[in-house]
């Protein structure tokens, strides 16, 4: 997935994973998956989806900043 935010460019296909978090199983309807990239310039970002009854029904993707990354990481 590929979205624009503040004139950057934000790119699962192109940036590193760092962490993955999944919750359920593939195909649960309720099951997500939080993950975790870092741009080659260095930001972070986060890539949600999920099943149609989870906190994620539709695929998105949200900055985050340097100062939560830690605290992310170590809450999953």
């Amino acid at each position: 997935m590929k979205k624009i935010i503040c004139k950057r460019e934000y790119n699962t296909e192109t940036a590193t994973l760092v962490h993955k978090h999944t919750v359920g199983y593939f195909g649960d309807p309720a099951g997500y998956e939080e993950t975790l990239y870092q741009t080659q310039d260095g930001l972070y970002f986060l890539y949600f989806c999920g099943g149609p009854q989870s906190p994620y029904a539709e695929e998105n993707i949200e900055r985050l900043a340097k100062t939560k990354v830690k605290a992310w990481v170590e809450s999953h």
